[in-house]
């Protein structure tokens, strides 16, 4: 549950943060200020995710782009490419995290706070990404 948590905060940061054009500091430290986040450890957790997915936008970015090649990147939905951006964080940089995780729980944000068809979406792109991307990734790394 304070995984789950983090990550709707990450997504909440992580939108606040591309609609305002606000820098990260100010983006966490107002979101902050207006919510009331009881759970400590969720809060914490969303912050880490937010801090490493703006370190690494441009390659998180970049995948989103290679796997949706027939939608301008920009008239993406927010929230999807957002729900996208986390997920892809922790396939990549959080080995922790099992890999089926980070995708059922990027479906079920996006039931929550995408659209009808955000679910489907967000599931087509993260398998895809998972099966031409991080797998080649594990088979190299292991020889």
């Amino acid at each position: 549950m304070i995984r789950r948590k983090g990550r709707e905060i990450a997504l909440q940061i992580l939108y606040q943060k591309e609609i305002t054009k606000n820098p990260l500091e100010e983006t966490i430290n107002i979101y902050k200020t207006h919510f009331n986040i009881e759970n400590e450890k969720a809060l914490e957790f969303g912050e880490e995710l937010v801090r490493g997915i703006v370190e690494r936008l441009d390659f998180i970015d970049g995948l989103i782009k290679k796997h949706v090649p027939s939608w301008p990147f920009e008239r993406l939905n927010l929230t999807d490419k957002n729900i996208l951006r986390i997920a892809i964080y922790e396939l990549f940089f959080r080995p922790e995290i099992p890999e089926i995780v980070s995708i059922n729980e990027a479906i079920e944000l996006a039931k929550i706070y995408g659209t009808d068809d955000s679910p489907a979406f967000i599931n087509g792109v993260l398998d895809s990404i998972y099966k031409k991307e991080l797998l080649k990734v594990e088979a190299n790394s292991r020889w």
